[in-house]
């Protein structure tokens, strides 16, 4: 497949420097805040025993993973020259770990709505129900399957130098009915995340309507609107921020052919899938004052033993 990826090559030297910039302010922001997050819930016994805060965990983890591969995949393939040295392999295992760390993201959100809406709903068996082993568990099926589907091109899923295949016009190698499997799945996971907290909201508003006192009534319906406010705000960021490359991935999936414009304008809606793993641990886990407890609490103790030891 000699010279193949030049059709891919599509970025001018000018967006190739904006590209370049976007990336290199947003992945050393990601990574610190996911990191930092990483540090806190295992540093603290009391946040790494709560099912809610071991989520939290994976979803930072899969945000570490992607502000890393995504970055280094990302700018080596679109700033770089490439030639007839570049390799099949080492293209697809580094895609591979892109989607890996960003379906482990996606699931993760996943699992935190699941396990807010369990909480709200079944609160009084919740804690008995959701056991830290049944936390883990459900961790390790998502990473599991996260691993399995985005090793699927290296497995054989994918578009081989000497055999027709209908090959994506926005990755190089990708069978399009896997990327059309891949977009899919994504679709159906954010949904599922959307029907989660929709149903979250109107279980907080059936709550609050069949109080019976006017006083605690008014405090639930502070409640329910403070739900509808957070939760929208978390959905249109979780939107914004994947619907764009989404919405190319389906079309490359589902036409012919993609313009050179539609692949330059993919290239940037896809630094928003970097940007979003900036933005969950400022939605999802610093927001939570348990964490930021945690956090002074730890912050506290680094100052006090960097006083404390002699010079």
């Amino acid at each position: 497949m000699t010279n193949s990826t030049n059709v891919y090559m599509v970025l001018s030297s000018t967006e190739k420097v904006a590209i370049g910039a976007i990336c290199l302010v947003i992945a050393p922001f990601s990574l610190l805040v996911n990191v930092l997050v990483l540090v806190v819930v295992a540093s603290s016994g009391n946040l790494r025993r709560n099912p809610s805060y071991q989520f939290m965990g994976s979803l930072a983890l899969a945000d570490t993973i992607a502000s890393c591969c995504f970055t280094i995949s990302f700018l080596d393939f679109h700033l770089l020259k490439q030639d007839d040295s570049f390799q099949r392999t080492k293209y697809l295992f580094r895609l591979s770990g892109v989607t890996m760390a960003f379906t482990g993201s996606v699931g993760s959100l996943l699992l935190m709505a699941v396990d807010r809406y369990h909480a709200i709903y079944k609160p009084i068996t919740y804690k008995i129900q959701l056991t830290r082993k049944r936390a883990l568990l459900g961790i390790l099926t998502l990473w599991a399957l996260a691993a399995l589907i985005s090793l699927l091109p290296l497995m054989g899923w994918s578009c081989q130098t000497s055999l027709p295949c209908s090959q994506s016009h926005l990755f190089p190698y990708v069978d399009r009915n896997y990327l059309a499997f891949f977009t899919c799945l994504m679709l159906v996971v954010l949904v599922l995340i959307l029907v989660a907290y929709a149903l979250i909201v109107w279980w907080a508003h059936q709550h609050e309507a069949n109080m019976n006192a006017e006083h605690l009534g008014l405090a639930h319906m502070r409640i329910d609107i403070h739900l509808a406010k957070t939760f929208s705000c978390i959905i249109l960021i979780l939107l914004v921020c994947w619907l764009p490359v989404l919405s190319f991935m389906m079309t490359d999936a589902v036409t012919t052919e993609l313009s050179k414009p539609q692949k330059r304008a993919f290239a940037f809606c896809s630094t928003l899938c970097l940007l979003n793993s900036g933005i969950n641990p400022l939605v999802y886990t610093l927001r939570c004052r348990e964490l930021r407890a945690a956090l002074k609490s730890l912050v506290n103790g680094l100052m006090r033993k960097c006083c404390c030891s002699p010079c």
